[in-house]
């Protein structure tokens, strides 16, 4: 009999509790998180050996796995859920890659943004202070230049046309109110415009950036540089207003020519300031920026104006101005600013920085210069060089003129023809010989050592060691006074007084009344043959003109602060004085002769007691006047850069004309002042009443010589009823009978100009 087949029993995954089949229920095992309790369940089951499977239990796994057997139902939710599970798992894990990506690279980011910030300089994290600006104004306030680094002064969005920042945010960034330092919508349009066009036709940096390149960084086009832009743009974002922002921009961007800030590019293309720039100026001067060099209206007019026509479209499409407004801006003709600053008062101003570090030392803000330059005769100035190199027909190429008043004040400085085209100063830096200007501190040093206007002197041939001077016609003309010989400019008898003085005392002279060249100790310097300066020149003729006080040429008269606080000022203190009053009487008798009756009669004003000096160099290289009224002393300079000669000027024909010129200007409307002194030529009981063209005398009454003879031949009636002396008047100091001129003893030079 066979033996009772045992019942198959079918393994169950069930727990002792009932549990529904559509329930989907995990064991403690499968859960992500073990607990505590499983892990000791873990650790346990490790602990046996494992015990090999029965083939019923295999065929159980491998029913199951394959889906049949008993529980077929359950096993197909089973394979769903699998299928579920296995594709969470695979998206958790995309999930799980991309956050590590993430992570890693947002770290790679911060250190990378770590590492360049940490390369900024320690200054980048404070704004530098802006370069100080040197304000310099005339005696009235005028303003004459800005100089510094910059230009310009620093001025906030209030004093600016509102048109500046508007054109300027238009073009260069017209998202700047809406981004945070970096705008990505930007440099994505930036990238597709640029890419469509096949260049670089437009810039994906935002203002902020922008100041953020010009005030810490280098232009340098790195990728270091470029990340180190955007660290220090979010900062600035994160520290100062939009507004900051845009104001420190304006006044910080370079707009070309020598200009930085809006200040000193509208002061350099439209010499205006910037709170009066036009809308089609603000269109031009936001135009620059692309190219500042290339565009700058002193160099291509036409591509400026081109330029600026982009930005006012630019303002238009963003509603900025009107179709009207476009219209009449875009009409407007490109103009050609000067290739250089233009105005005589540039060459003060170039004075003022040389000196400004000696009276207050570094500047580390902004000031203001107060000047002893009056505007107006600046300008007179600068008009008469002008128009008499211009109008000159005998090879003139250069002019300077230096105007001061009785205190050395330095009221006109005109250092050239035209600054723009030349900013070296003729008349302070260039030295050249003065010629006969210098024979006033000859005759000057003779009276103090005792001769007198009506001292006979004898011109004729003269040798001084191996120095032999001739006068400018080759003639002598025996006995004359050495007033007349100044008249007339001789320089047998100069030649004379400073070998009877000493060289020793002439150039003590010449220092003392303001000379500050070295000069050679030889007795030619009696014919102006030591190089010195229009300025010191000028100058030192002075105290002819103030009464006898020194008068140092300066210009500056007070430094300050933009808010008014005194850095340096000018003290009041008396000059000493330097020359006595019978000295300065008797020097301005004689040098007024030269203007009335001599060299320089082309220099006399109408009204006004003037005296001068005229002074012409060999071979006619340079010629000058320097003259003077109680009023003003101004200097004139006439020649070329190079050395040239002239064609026959002398300092009584350009030279004087000019100074003619301004100094009758400058006198109008102004009191009439007598030179200092009332010393006349002649005897003091027959005081000098008039001088003929021709250096005639004209006295109140007939004397008689020292000998009791009357000049009959000499005498004559004018319409005035006073008598003429051709000869050395009454009371001169005779040495032996002076005849009567002769019209044939004179040479054409005299014929035409006198003498």
């Amino acid at each position: 009999m066979a033996a009772r087949r045992q019942e198959r029993i079918e393994p169950s995954f069930e727990r002792p509790e009932e549990v529904r089949a559509d329930e989907f229920s995990i064991s403690p095992d499968d859960r992500a998180v073990p607990s505590a309790a499983n892990d000791a369940r873990r650790k346990s089951k490790k602990s046996k050996p494992a015990a090999k499977p029965s083939r019923a239990s295999s065929k159980s796994s491998a029913s199951r796995r394959s889906g049949r057997g008993s529980g077929a139902s359950g096993g197909g939710n089973g394979g769903g859920s699998g299928r579920r599970r296995r594709r969470r798992s695979f998206l958790g894990h995309i999930f799980r890659l991309g956050f590590a990506g993430a992570l890693w690279g947002g770290l790679a980011v911060a250190a990378v943004i770590g590492y360049f910030a940490i390369k900024l300089p320690q200054e980048a994290w404070a704004i530098p202070d802006r370069p100080p600006n040197v304000k310099i104004v005339s005696v009235s306030g005028e303003l004459m230049a800005n100089r510094g680094l910059t230009g310009g002064k620093e001025v906030s969005l209030d004093e600016m046309s509102p048109y500046i920042p508007q054109a300027v945010i238009a073009i260069e960034d017209r998202r700047f109110f809406d981004h945070w330092g970096v705008d990505p919508i930007g440099i994505t349009r930036a990238f597709i415009e640029n890419w469509q066009a096949g260049a670089t036709v437009q810039g994906g940096s935002t203002l902020t950036q922008q100041l953020a390149k010009n005030v810490f960084l280098n232009p340098d086009q790195t990728i270091q540089r470029k990340i180190q832009e955007a660290i220090l743009s979010l900062w600035l974002e994160q520290k100062f207003t939009k507004n900051q922002i845009l104001e420190m921009y304006l006044n910080r961007v370079y707009f070309g020519s020598g200009a930085t800030g809006v200040e000193a590019a509208a002061r350099r293309y439209f010499n205006k300031s910037a709170s009066e720039v036009s809308l089609a100026e603000a269109a031009l001067l936001a135009g620059l920026l692309k190219a500042p060099s290339r565009l700058s209206p002193a160099r291509d007019p036409e591509a400026a104006k081109e330029r600026a026509e982009v930005v006012l479209a630019a303002m238009h499409d963003q509603n900025l101005i009107d179709a009207q407004e476009y219209a009449d801006a875009a009409a407007q003709k490109a103009t050609k600013a000067k290739s250089y600053w233009t105005g005589a008062e540039h060459y003060a101003a170039d004075l003022v920085m040389r000196d400004i570090k000696s009276l207050v030392g570094e500047v580390k803000e902004d000031v203001v210069v107060e000047t002893t330059i009056d505007l107006s005769l600046e300008k007179l100035g600068e008009k008469v060089v002008r128009q008499t190199v211009d109008g000159a027909k005998q090879n003139v190429s250069q002019g300077a003129l230096v105007a001061l008043d009785g205190t050395g004040a330095i009221r006109a400085l005109v250092g050239g023809r035209d600054y723009a085209q030349s900013q070296f100063n003729r008349a302070v830096d260039a030295k050249r010989q003065p010629g006969s200007t210098f024979k006033p501190f000859v005759y000057a040093t003779a009276i103090e050592h005792g001769w007198r206007p009506e001292s006979v002197i004898e011109d004729g041939p003269v040798r001084i060691g191996k120095w032999t001077p001739q006068n400018y016609d080759n003639k002598y003309r025996g006995p004359v006074m050495i007033a007349d010989a100044l008249r007339q400019s001789l320089n047998t008898v100069a030649a004379r007084l400073i070998d009877d003085v000493g060289t020793d005392a002439v150039i003590e002279t010449a220092h003392r009344m303001g000379i500050e060249s070295e000069l050679v100790n030889n007795p030619s310097i009696a014919l102006g043959t030591s190089e010195v300066s229009l300025l010191e020149l000028t100058g030192a003729f002075a105290p002819f003109a103030n009464g006898g006080y020194r008068a140092t040429p300066h210009l500056v008269n007070r430094i300050t602060t933009e808010d008014g606080r005194v850095l340096w000022e000018r003290g009041a203190e008396v000059p000493p004085k330097i020359v006595s009053e019978d000295v300065v009487g008797m020097m301005n008798a004689m040098l007024k002769r030269v203007v009335s009756a001599g060299t320089g009669r082309r220099a006399a004003i109408d009204g006004w007691e003037a005296a001068g000096k005229t002074g012409t160099t060999q071979d006619f290289k340079d010629a000058w006047f320097v003259g003077y009224t109680a009023d003003l002393v101004a200097g004139v300079w006439l020649g070329n850069d190079n050395g040239a000669k002239m064609r026959r000027v002398t300092g009584g024909s350009l030279p004087a004309e000019a100074w003619h010129d301004f100094m009758a200007a400058a006198h109008e409307d102004t009191p009439v002042i007598p030179l200092p002194g009332n010393y006349r030529v002649g005897d003091p009981e027959a005081p000098l009443v008039a001088e003929g063209a021709d250096g005639e005398y004209y006295y109140d009454s007939e004397l008689p010589t020292e000998d009791g003879q009357y000049y009959s031949p000499a005498r004559e009636e004018n319409p005035q009823g006073r008598v003429i002396y051709r000869r050395p008047p009454p009371g001169a100091v005779l040495e032996g009978r002076v005849p009567p001129p002769r019209e044939t003893d004179r040479s054409l030079f005299e014929r035409i100009f006198g003498g």
